[in-house]
């Protein structure tokens, strides 16, 4: 189950709360209440797998774009070393050698700015949902802290 899922539950629950007579208290089932904490506990370790995943994904992107670069930059060198047989035709091989280096540098970091910014989405999102997710713990906690004082005096 999604985490954002839990986190309105959870609010909902606690927004639904039998009030207590007299206070602004409410009376929540702790049963219930642990019940939607365990699911969120379960859930965040697979969205922190996810990330990961998508991290792990990145670098395999860069390492592949790297490895790509090299392969042209590879072929562009023997490609010169065939073309070398007059003066004219060593400087064109050059030229265009040039050009394919910086051509596959310039597809290597857009391949990799591409990843980057694809991972830094992702990594944003799970930071966004898991500051929701603390907020509306904290937000239960407080409540619950509330209802303990209320309880006591």
């Amino acid at each position: 189950m999604d985490v954002l899922v839990l986190i309105d539950k959870l609010d909902d629950t606690v927004h639904n709360a039998k009030p207590v007579p007299l206070t602004d208290q409410v009376r929540v089932d702790k049963e219930e209440i642990y019940d939607i904490l365990d699911q969120m506990r379960a859930t965040i370790p697979e969205e922190i797998k996810q990330a990961r995943w998508i991290v792990k994904e990145r670098q395999e992107m860069l390492a592949e774009a790297k490895r790509e670069a090299e392969r042209i930059v590879k072929e562009a060198r023997e490609e010169q070393i065939q073309l070398i047989s007059d003066e004219e035709i060593v400087k064109q091989a050059e030229r265009q050698a040039d050009e394919i280096v910086e051509d596959a540098r310039a597809r290597e970091r857009e391949i990799r700015l591409g990843a980057e910014d694809y991972a830094d989405d992702i990594l944003n999102t799970l930071e966004v949902n898991l500051e929701k997710f603390t907020a509306a713990v904290q937000r239960g906690r407080d409540r619950l802290q509330g209802r303990e004082e209320a309880e006591v005096s």
